[in-house]
């Protein structure tokens, strides 16, 4: 089991499903927890009891992620709780669907602010507190790499400006000692798109395993790459999505 002993993470959108994964693994490894939200106060204070009854640190951070100010100040909390960071993983975003020529302003505006402009800003803020051996993981999409059905184009769009950047910030802090890399989860088990949801089969049948991820499978790959085992992985994104893009 990859160890993550005295690492100090701090995970946003992380009071429930694959965030939520991700912050018990982190800490089953060994690591002190930060946990971001937006508005899940109480789901967050659970999860942080939890890590703390299992013998490791956690706080809850408050994080609105469509809000420049807001990020700064939850990874400048973050960081002071837990003395420092060593894992940012950028987990927080929104889905907006709808065709090409209906997609609301509003709804370009929210998808580009929360899915690509916050993972840039919580990157700077966190990389004053990151020091040599730091680890920055963002969260993509299955959807970033193929669009399988209609009315996709902005949440896609928005996933797969997350490879650029990934790349790109890989070669800026290679000199560092800190790597950057992509996760991509597909159809996840959570409550956002359950196994028994009205779009699940559609879903299973693109799959050569035809059943949905765990959240717990996909936490699994954050913590290797959080991992000193993955030092050499870097600029790089990995597909958890049971073979639908093969």
């Amino acid at each position: 089991m990859p160890s993550l002993q005295g690492k100090r993470a701090f995970i946003t959108g992380a009071s429930r499903g694959i965030g939520a994964a991700i912050a018990r693994r982190f800490a089953a490894d060994g690591a002190d927890v930060a946990i971001g939200y937006e508005r899940s106060a109480e789901a967050a204070t659970a999860i942080v009891k939890e890590i703390e009854a299992a013998g490791r640190r956690a706080f809850a951070v408050q994080m609105d992620a469509a809000n420049p100010q807001s990020i700064k100040q939850a990874v400048d909390e973050a960081a002071s709780k837990l003395g420092g960071i060593d894992i940012l993983v950028n987990n927080a975003g929104i889905i907006r669907y709808g065709v090409v020529g209906e997609i609301p302003l509003e709804d370009i505006d929210a998808t580009l602010a929360v899915n690509v402009r916050a993972v840039i800003l919580a990157t700077q803020a966190a990389l004053p507190h990151m020091s040599t051996g730091g680890r920055i993981i963002s969260t993509g999409s299955s959807l970033a790499d193929r669009v399988p059905d209609a009315g996709k184009a902005l949440y896609s769009a928005s996933k797969a400006a997350l490879i650029a950047w990934t790349k790109g910030i890989a070669r800026d802090l290679g000199p560092r000692g800190i790597t950057a890399n992509l996760v991509h989860p597909g159809s996840t088990n959570t409550d956002m798109n359950p196994a028994d949801g009205p779009h699940a089969e559609a879903q299973r049948q693109r799959m050569a395993i035809k059943e949905y991820a765990r959240p717990e499978d996909v936490a699994a790959l954050y913590a290797f790459l959080a991992s000193d085992e993955a030092r050499s992985v870097n600029g790089t994104g990995f597909a958890v999505d049971g073979g639908s893009n093969a």
